[in-house]
C-alpha cells in the first residue's frame, strides 16, 4: 500500500511561565520554539486552498501556529492567554495543543506527530494512536 509522509518545521515567538512552577520557569519568559510536524497519509487529499486530491495535507494549514496572535496563530502571544486553560505551557502540553488544532483541520485518516523544541537541546514529540 502507498505512503506518504509530509514533513515541515517552522518557528513561532512566544512568552509563557508556568503556574506554580517553583523556579525561573515560573516567571514569565519567552522562547522561539522549533516545531516540526510530520503527516503521513495512505492517500492524496484535497485542501481549502487546493481543489485537486494531490496532497497529503497543505503546509499553509499545517503552519497556522506560525501566524501572528492576530491572525490565529501563537506568534508573538502570550501562551497562558491563548491556550485553554487544561493545557499547562509546558513543552508537551504546548506539542498537544498544536497537534490537537492541527489534528481538526484534516482529514481524518491522516496521522500526526508534532515535535516542539525550546531550546536547541530539549524536545518534546506527541503522536495519538
Amino acid at each position: 500500500m502507498p505512503k506518504w509522509k509530509l514533513v515541515t518545521e517552522f518557528t513561532f515567538d512566544s512568552a509563557h511561565y508556568i503556574r506554580d512552577y517553583d523556579g525561573p520557569c515560573g516567571r514569565m519568559h519567552g522562547h522561539t520554539y522549533k516545531v516540526r510536524i510530520e503527516a503521513t497519509s495512505a492517500k492524496l487529499h484535497s485542501s481549502e486552498f487546493c481543489p485537486h486530491p494531490v496532497m497529503v495535507a497543505d503546509f499553509r494549514t499545517l503552519r497556522w501556529a506560525k501566524k501572528d496572535i492576530t491572525k490565529g496563530g501563537l506568534d508573538h502571544g502570550i501562551l497562558n492567554e491563548i491556550m485553554p486553560e487544561d493545557y499547562e505551557t509546558t513543552a508537551e502540553m504546548i506539542a498537544k495543543f498544536i497537534y490537537d488544532r492541527t489534528k481538526e483541520k484534516l482529514p481524518e485518516d491522516v496521522q500526526l506527530k508534532v515535535a516542539v523544541s525550546e531550546t536547541s537541546n530539549s524536545w518534546v514529540e506527541y503522536e495519538d494512536e
